[in-house]
């Protein structure tokens, strides 16, 4: 089998599961589009061990340590995700965005300010 085969489809998959980290909203997706990039990188590695006919294989090892890497990953990414719907009640990756900040945009706002008016800093 010739090279290009795998090299197209790891390709695909790796266009795919970019697409998905970038497009999706849902933080479970992301996760699944972040797995879809990582396959497609052991397919890789894997079909150039082939090509190379590496008497290690070495990329097989590779592509083992990648799988390992990706079931930790998929683990604590799940455990974190399935706190934050607890705590939040939305997996939605834009709506988490401000968790970084402790509050919900005009639900607590700072003080001399009016909920649903603008803050004089953002009218300068």
């Amino acid at each position: 089998m010739h090279l290009a085969y795998p090299a197209v489809l790891a390709a695909l998959l790796f266009a795919t599961g970019l697409y998905g980290v970038l497009a999706r909203r849902n933080a479970i997706l992301v996760l699944m589009s972040v797995e879809l990039m990582l396959n497609a990188v052991n397919l890789n590695l894997v079909a150039f061990d082939v090509w190379l006919r590496d008497t290690l294989h070495s990329g097989q090892a590779l592509a083992l340590f990648t799988i390992a890497i990706a079931a930790a990953e998929i683990g604590i990414g799940l455990a974190i995700v399935l706190m934050v719907y607890r705590n939040r009640g939305t997996s939605d990756v834009d709506r988490l965005r401000d968790t970084a900040e402790g509050h919900e945009p005009d639900q607590n706002p700072g003080p001399g300010t009016a909920a649903g008016t603008a803050r004089p800093e953002a009218a300068a």
